[in-house]
């Protein structure tokens, strides 16, 4: 479905201007030469000029004469009356006040500045016969980055040198400075060029999506297959259709680690780099794919979550790779799931939805049995690789000395695969060297100065940090409750500890950690795994960013330290997410075709427990039938509806009186057949100063929840400072 052209408002016309403030929409008159709905204007608010929307028809009746004008109209398209109904509706949808959802749609620098030519570094010749670390690093950022051009200070921050090994490379004929527009488009994408061969369900896969989007229309498809099946060369085929529909597309990824990789595959696919949105690309670039996918001059972008409020011209496709992960939703400002808004995004643009997963979310695999979503099925790996063998190691018949967690069964496998010179991974979702301090003097647990949490030891960088807010400290050699040195004490595993004892039992291999934390920008983080690709080491120690999508041909073991991690706690998801995380990691075991069979081992206490059962049986359809049916019963998404409010204030005194006053006046709720929980302090009852409660409504899957609440929240005013959020469908419950 292509756009109409937005509606025209002549010279001196009364218009309603949706302002990126709280006040939201205000009257103004139109500019000389008049203006179109959906474009971006300057207007005045006091005694300043503020980003607005031109939303429509000016509804007050007040005299034109007292009305003040369009101070001026950004040179940019205007919005498409499509994406300007996708944000009202995911506005009404998320109950986010419309002015927040303005931001998420302007999130890019400079967009009140025209367009000029700038001076920029491009690709020129050979690297210089005397290359050096520094100037390595400039050439590498331009080949990650695909040749694209960046302003010599933007290159050199980017590659963490000065600019004058920037301009030394240019003197050499490495690079050049060239006058270039501001805004220049995208590489063409050729969507003729042939992709990889495909197996047989890959190209009944691919033939089924290609026939969807070729058909036009709106669609919602769950691709799911076995970890290393070649889903990513399935939905790419997808990509090509839309392209050679004319039509833009855009992927979905949920982590900025990712990119590299994928982006050399779509490379090598259509022949160019696409556009890319995410934290790691520079303000310049930012702005220049927003106005491009404006203007409809870009035909695939690669982003995070957010690339999802980019003001595309005629998008035909979506993709949301690994939809089931947790970070496609925001829980910040705006809450909201990008897989969910990527399907009404789709919806009202008349765009196909590829939701791809080896593991997918109970939502997805429940919309699909309803026949909601179209399912299509990869079973088996990709050419000759096997999945991986899964056994448990029952930790109860281990010996296991005091201070290890490396079973004697884990070790033993480890040590056969380096002397083969495989690959081992270790798993463990906890970051740091220990998650909790205590004094053996006088039993303190050390905890955050802000928050009501405990700090988590980091012993590479020093230092203690809370995971709540950030605070961080040097570790102290007392104890700062009772003074006593010498009685400070880690207590349990995290990844810093594992590669200790790692060190200790396997000296001559080669470890490397792979944690968020430990990398300093995404850069390195990249360069890393990278280097773990390509076989640089010989055991991985890692978090759950080592579950998504990487390939790492030499690895043939993975060792999950606690698979009982996940499975603590009364959240409505452990049982799920355990599932998709142990599924996820032992799916990077034996990827590579023609190599040794890999082998997945999950360190349990619990050898019996229905999610550690499901994940060895291999009967992922078993496993989703028993969740649904606890899901339906309960009443629980996806059968049942919930929602989240999160209340803070620096006063507890204060967040409880008006969380009792919003429960004693929850008749809205009642009549809409929800039940109102709470209000109770929130699990982390105090964060950055602030004290939290919390409250959650549950109410049937066809209950009016959006309007019930409206209705509840608008006649109670917050008092001063007091947050308050509403999370529609929460993930989490913190």
């Amino acid at each position: 479905m292509r756009d109409s052209l937005p509606r025209h408002f002549p010279a001196r016309a009364r218009i309603a201007v949706l302002t990126c403030e709280p006040v939201g929409v205000l009257d103004y008159l139109a500019p000389e030469g008049g203006v179109r709905q959906g474009q971006l204007v300057l207007v005045p608010l006091g005694p300043r000029r503020v980003l607005g929307l031109v939303w429509g028809e000016g509804a007050g009746d007040f005299d034109l004469a007292k009305l003040r004008p369009v101070t001026r109209v950004i040179e940019a398209e205007p919005f498409a009356p499509g994406f300007l109904d996708f944000l009202i509706r995911a506005a009404d949808y998320t109950l986010t006040p419309p002015p927040l959802m303005l931001r998420m749609a302007t999130r890019a620098p400079d967009l009140d500045q025209p367009p000029a030519a700038r001076r920029v570094i491009v690709p020129a010749g050979d690297p210089p016969q005397r290359m050096t670390e520094a100037r390595q690093r400039v050439l590498q950022v331009m080949a990650d980055h695909g040749g694209a051009s960046f302003a010599a200070s933007e290159l050199a921050h980017l590659a963490g040198v000065g600019t004058s090994v920037v301009k030394g490379l240019v003197a050499q004929g490495a690079l050049a400075e060239i006058e270039a527009p501001r805004d220049a488009p995208y590489p063409h994408l050729d969507p003729a060029r042939p992709g990889k061969p495909l197996a047989e369900d890959q190209q009944a896969a691919a033939d089924a999506l290609r026939a969807a989007v070729g058909a036009g229309g709106y669609g919602t498809t769950l691709l799911r297959g076995v970890t290393g099946s070649g889903k990513t060369e399935v939905y790419l085929e997808a990509v090509a259709e839309c392209l050679r529909a004319g039509r833009q597309a855009l992927v979905l990824l949920p982590e900025i680690a990712l990119s590299t990789e994928f982006l050399d595959r779509v490379e090598a696919r259509f022949g160019a780099r696409p556009g890319e949105w995410h934290s790691g690309i520079t303000r310049t670039e930012r702005r220049r794919l927003w106005h491009i996918a404006g203007r409809g001059e870009v035909g695939l972008v690669v982003g995070a979550r957010s690339a999802l409020f980019l003001p595309f011209r005629d998008l035909g496709l979506i993709v949301v790779d690994e939809e089931h992960d947790a970070s496609y939703k925001q829980e910040d400002v705006v809450y909201y799931s990008a897989r969910d808004m990527a399907v009404l995004r789709a919806s009202i643009a008349g765009a196909q939805v590829v939701l791809a997963s080896a593991t997918p979310s109970l939502e997805s695999w429940v919309n699909a049995a309803s026949g909601k979503y179209a399912r299509l099925d990869l079973r088996a790996r990709y050419g000759e690789a096997e999945l991986p063998d899964m056994a448990a190691v029952d930790l109860r018949a281990e010996d296991m000395p005091s201070g290890r967690w490396i079973s004697p069964t884990l070790a033993q496998a480890v040590e056969a695969r380096i002397v083969r010179g495989e690959q081992a991974l270790l798993f463990l979702n906890r970051r740091g060297f220990a998650p909790v301090t205590i004094c053996r003097a006088c039993g303190e647990q050390i905890g955050c100065h802000q928050c009501d949490a405990r700090m988590v030891e980091h012993r590479f960088q020093n230092r203690l940090v809370c995971h709540q807010c950030g605070e961080t400290r040097p570790i102290p050699e007392a104890c700062p409750s009772c003074g006593v040195e010498g009685k400070l004490a880690p207590i349990g595993p995290g990844v810093e500890r594992i590669a200790e004892e790692v060190a200790a039992r396997f000296p001559d291999a080669k470890a490397t950690v792979l944690s968020s934390d430990l990398f300093q920008s995404a850069r390195a983080l990249k360069e890393t795994i990278a280097e773990l690709a390509h076989g640089r080491t010989d055991i991985i120690i890692g978090t759950q960013i080592v579950a998504k999508g990487h390939n790492f041909p030499r690895l043939t073991l993975v060792g999950v330290i606690d698979a009982d991690l996940g499975l603590q706690g009364a959240d409505l998801r452990a049982a799920e997410r355990s599932f998709q995380l142990m599924r996820q990691v032992a799916g990077r075991a034996g990827r590579q075709s023609g190599q040794a069979p890999g082998l997945a081992l999950l360190q349990t206490h619990q050898p019996d427990h229905p999610v550690i059962r499901a994940i060895l049986s291999g009967e992922d359809e078993a496993f989703w039938d028993a969740e649904a049916a606890a899901r339906q019963a309960a009443g629980m998404p996806p059968f049942g509806r919930l929602a989240g409010i999160i209340l803070s204030h620096p006063d507890l005194g204060v967040v409880s009186d008006f969380a009792r006053l919003l429960a004693a006046h929850a008749a809205p709720l009642r009549a809409a057949a929800a039940e109102l929980w709470g209000p109770a302090p929130a699990p982390i009852a105090r964060i950055r100063g602030r004290h939290r409660m919390r409250m959650l409504i549950r109410a049937p899957r066809q209950a009016p929840l959006q309007a019930a609440i409206a209705d509840w929240l608008a006649p109670h005013k917050p008092p001063g400072n007091l947050r308050l959020a509403v999370d529609i469908d929460p993930q989490s419950f913190f």
